[in-house]
């Protein structure tokens, strides 16, 4: 049941190098520099989002992910829910108005995996980069790189995946679009979606809590994907695996890391979801297939590099 989550609003990666970083972020990925803080973070967004930023970079000396946040209808429903954050023993901190730039208050909790996430429902809207909203051209000049369309979810590992299910699902609303389940019919995989797209965010279970595994950016096409692997060659790119099909989603995909070892992926295509779809199940033994759908076998890179 929908309750008022409209999509991903953003998410904040540590990096090692704010210069390297925003260097492939911004010339490689093709995202747009909007903004920077006091404290020295970077505000970037893709061409399509009409927020002001979707990605905020900070440097740190260890990788990975700070949160992730949910844009929500309005205030009424980030005050609602939050109580019914709170009521399932959850703790929420409220964030005040501009603690983020341009952002207004936000409800960060941490998830039974560790993961820390935020609901928001204000944020500056400056449209989408270099297109009017009035008689809109097909897309802007002067974007780079890969040309990313929007930042689309993050896959994070962690240990308590039911608990995760109970929060995502039966207090924020979210769909449960795809699992994987193994032989005892234990989840190991969940793909949510509070939207029509395949998922906004996925879960694998992992020992560890509080593991980023990796941040997606949406292209339009098989050809923008495959675009995306040559560019990766050409600047000598760490890549994981790809250009290759997804089992689940059956998203068209790239996988690659930047410069502090955060993985990135680039996709096309994909499945959509509505309310009255039921949720789609791969069998754990066949995760391979369910992964990389040509290959049919996992590389342990994938399985093991999380920041």
């Amino acid at each position: 049941m929908k309750k008022g989550v409209m999509r991903p609003g953003h998410v904040q990666i540590r990096v090692l190098d704010l210069e390297e970083a925003r260097k492939h972020y911004v010339d490689l990925l093709g995202l747009i520099e909007m903004d920077s803080d006091d404290q020295g973070r970077v505000y970037l967004k893709a061409w399509t989002e009409v927020d002001k930023y979707s990605v905020i970079l900070r440097e740190s000396d260890e990788p990975g992910m700070d949160f992730m946040g949910f844009k929500c209808l309005n205030e009424a429903v980030l005050d609602s829910l939050a109580e019914e954050i709170r009521a399932l023993g959850i703790s929420v901190t409220e964030l005040p108005s501009g603690d983020l730039k341009d952002c207004g208050r936000r409800m960060q909790f941490v998830a039974p995996t560790g993961h820390t996430f935020e609901l928001f429902a204000t944020k500056e809207q400056t449209g989408k980069w270099g297109i009017s909203s009035v008689n809109p051209e097909a897309w802007p000049r002067g974007l780079k790189g890969m040309q990313a369309n929007r930042f689309d979810h993050c896959l994070l590992y962690g240990d308590d995946l039911e608990g995760n299910l109970t929060l995502f699902r039966d207090v924020l609303g979210f769909d449960l679009a795809e699992q994987v389940v193994d032989p005892e019919q234990n989840r190991v995989a969940l793909f949510l979606t509070a939207s029509m797209k395949a998922h906004d965010i996925a879960f694998i279970k992992h020992a560890e809590k509080n593991k980023f595994h990796h941040a997606s950016f949406y292209l339009e096409t098989w050809q923008d994907v495959l675009k995306a692997a040559d560019l990766i060659s050409m600047t000598d790119t760490s890549i994981d695996i790809g250009p290759t099909r997804h089992g689940l989603t059956h998203g068209q995909t790239i996988y690659f890391f930047d410069p502090s070892g955060n993985r990135n992926e680039v996709f096309a295509g994909g499945d959509y979801h509505y309310p009255d779809h039921e949720t789609v199940t791969w069998k754990a033994e066949d995760l391979g297939k369910a992964i990389f759908y040509h290959d049919r076998q996992l590389n342990e890179r994938f399985l093991t590099a999380l920041t």
